[in-house]
């Protein structure tokens, strides 16, 4: 078997076969990683024939099932044989009928531009294609605050506190936190993942490593905007959750398992509710139920399945949670068996296809709720890089997906041994031979209820590292995706759902990445611990304005931690950092460097403050943030509120409580402590920009 037969191979398929790290040393990678890439990508090569029948599959010119172009820009296409019609056939969106002239270019057929931007078809030949004509850019803030720079704040859902949340953050949370904001003059608030998890399973709770980016987390569902408080409390009685769930409301930290056995079973009660007198009456929730059915279609009925079954195999085998080590016939979402486990457990179905109504619905009323009180963009989604390979997606739409692989990154002057972050995520030769149909889906469901989408690890857009199952981090190669066609696709519906769109750019970023990001009108993300050379921290001024400001993420210290240096003293607890002493002297250098760019920038005055005054801190930080030439200013609510303890910290599971702390005070409250208030006044300020 010739090697190089299989790295060109490679190559020709957008896999790296070598890459250079972070100390700009060249990587190659092992030849058995690059065989099972080629092989998640349905290109096998344990054999001269097979190298040589997957090099004509990627030779072979195909009619494409989705063309994306620019508005106003020519349109350049490529048809397999030997036709080359001199006209075409367009059917715009909107039916209005047009004929375009065609003429021969130097890769293939040239069309004129055209200068409505929408899903169109194009009659070519005898080929009919989808073509996808793109604005150039997203939205912007410019297009949605003229002039104007706008902040907001960023929240984590499950740690908002409202009456009856039976102890995990809810939209009730949000919408309360919206309202509070809005009043000091924020246009947005952005939020964590709102990903369907596992129903079955609670305690499988990050929301970055979510069953499906289609559907929703029915434990971040409020169900009153629907049911009315009445009713609501109501169920509550009914499922007997009453004095269990005031504890579990009024705990510090998230008791998922717990709080999402109380929270179902209200649900569970409310929908024995609906099906024995809104359903048999037909009232107008009976119509709205349908007609949300009727919308999400069979993806919906096949993510209620795989809850429903996902739960009877748990039951079953408490071992049995992937559904790769199912029973063969069970492993495939259109067999016999599992349309008849379906038949037979339908009340089930039903009750996930009512779970995700809620969520949806709930969603939107928060969404509805932010405009109102005064934000000109409401609610960011967050956008999950991937999802489990375990999970719902993964399951009904096996060949959407990269089986066999696993999404990370490569080592790096933090990681030296790489990340694996357990997720799967879309083929790219996929994409290309469907339509895009699932990155198209999954865009949709992010901005279907608001106003901007964060995507995290935007890199992805363009290329992603990934390893084998099994394998070492480090034993990956990044694979290649189509960078232009996935922006035209994002600007198009950033448009069609009137959405900024953010992209999280920190890590390893190739070169130019970022300047494609500004170009398409994504916004970067610029943080303050990183925005900084080895001596001084960057002028508020000298940031750039295409990038969101923040000072910190869900990830990273808060500003009164990383002054503690809470962050530190927990990892080194916790053996993740090798040289503790070294830590601390670098951080207090690091603090001088940072209350001196404070200073400079007449954020602060005053010497430098000691670790019992990090609110001090917190606040010269938001006024720094605030005074950046970013467009958009992001601020987390733990910074908001002076809080020490960050939501995640990475490298841990168990041995940290991540994703499960819960903000003192209920969110409709939080913004009216007078420090908080002055704290803010900076931002809450529509400044001109």
């Amino acid at each position: 078997m010739n090697d190089a037969a299989v790295r060109d191979l490679a190559r020709h398929a957008g896999v790296s076969v070598q890459w250079t790290d972070y100390a700009n040393k060249r990587r190659r990678v092992p030849l058995d990683a690059i065989r099972q890439i080629l092989a998640a990508l349905g290109l096998p090569c344990a054999s001269a024939q097979d190298v040589a029948h997957s090099r004509h599959v990627l030779d072979q010119p195909e009619l494409p099932r989705l063309h994306t172009a620019v508005v106003g820009q020519p349109i350049d296409l490529t048809l397999p044989g030997t036709d080359h019609p001199t006209s075409a056939r367009l059917f715009q969106e909107d039916g209005a009928v047009a004929d375009l002239p065609v003429r021969r270019a130097a890769r293939g057929l040239r069309l004129p531009a055209i200068a409505f931007a929408g899903y169109h078809a194009l009659e070519i030949g005898t080929a009919r294609i989808a073509l996808a004509v793109a604005p150039a850019r997203c939205i912007t803030v410019e297009d949605i605050a003229p002039g104007e720079r706008v902040w907001g704040l960023a929240a984590q859902i499950y740690g908002l506190r409202s009456p009856g949340d039976c102890g995990i953050g809810d939209m009730a949370g949000v919408a309360a936190l919206a309202e509070a904001s809005a009043r000091l003059e924020a246009d947005a608030l952005a939020l964590s993942p709102v990903h369907a998890l596992f129903a079955a399973d609670p305690r499988h709770f990050s929301p970055y490593s979510p069953s499906s980016r289609l559907f929703y987390n029915p434990l971040l569902a409020d169900p009153s905007p629907l049911f009315g408080e009445a009713r609501v409390a109501r169920a509550r009685t009914e499922a007997g959750v009453g004095m269990s769930a005031r504890e579990r409301e009024a705990a510090a930290l998230i008791d998922w398992l717990e709080s999402a056995r109380a929270k179902m079973a209200v649900f569970r009660c409310l929908f024995e509710d609906f099906s024995a007198t809104d359903a048999a009456g037909g009232t107008e929730l009976t119509a709205d139920f349908a007609k949300f059915r009727a919308a999400r279609g069979s993806p919906l009925e096949d993510h209620a399945v795989f809850e429903t079954l996902h739960a009877a195999r748990l039951r079953a085998d408490p071992a049995a949670w992937d559904w790769r080590h199912w029973p063969a016939q069970l492993r495939d979402p259109g067999s016999a068996a599992v349309r008849a486990f379906a038949e037979k457990h339908a009340d089930d179905v039903v009750f996930h296809c009512f779970l995700q109504w809620i969520a949806d619905r709930s969603l939107g009323a928060a969404q509805r709720q932010a405009k109102r009180a005064g934000m000109r963009i409401g609610l960011i989604a967050d956008l999950a890089v991937g999802m489990h390979g375990g999970g719902s997606h993964a399951w009904t739409s096996q060949n959407d997906i990269l089986g066999g692989l696993q999404v990370g990154a490569p080592p790096d002057l933090f990681n030296p041994n790489g990340q694996n972050w357990g997720l799967t995520t879309f083929s790219p030769r996929a994409l290309r031979s469907s339509g895009f149909a699932a990155f198209l889906a999954t865009m949709r469901a992010g901005m279907r209820h608001a106003g901007g989408v964060r995507i995290d690890h935007a890199m992805g857009l363009m290329r992603l590292w990934v390893t084998p199952d099994g394998a070492k981090p480090s034993a990956g190669a990044y694979l290649a995706y189509p960078l232009d066609d996935m922006l035209r696709l994002t600007a198009l519906e950033s448009h069609r759902h009137r959405a900024i769109v953010i992209g999280e750019d920190l890590g390893t970023v190739p070169a130019g990445f970022r300047d494609r990001l500004a170009g398409a009108g994504i916004y970067g993300m610029r943080v303050l611990w990183f925005e900084r050379d080895e001596k001084a921290f960057v002028p508020p001024r000298a940031w750039p304005a295409d990038a969101a400001a923040m000072t910190s993420t869900h990830d990273l210290p808060t500003v009164a931690g990383w002054w503690r240096g809470s962050d530190i003293e927990t990892r080194a607890d916790l053996t993740l950092l090798g040289d503790a002493a070294r830590e601390r002297a670098m951080r207090s250098k690091d603090r001088a460097a940072l209350w001196n760019a404070f200073r400079s920038a007449g954020a602060a005055d005053g010497a430098l403050p000691a670790a019992d005054q990090a609110p001090r801190v917190a606040d010269a930080a938001v006024k720094y943030i605030a005074d950046t030439a970013a467009r958009l200013r992001l601020l987390p609510l733990e910074d908001a509120l002076a809080v020490a303890e960050q939501s995640n910290l990475p490298g841990t599971v168990d041995e940290h409580p991540n994703w499960r702390r819960r903000h003192d005070g209920d969110a409709a409250a939080l913004l009216d402590r007078p420090d908080v208030r002055t704290r803010l006044e900076p931002l809450a300020k529509r400044a001109e920009s």
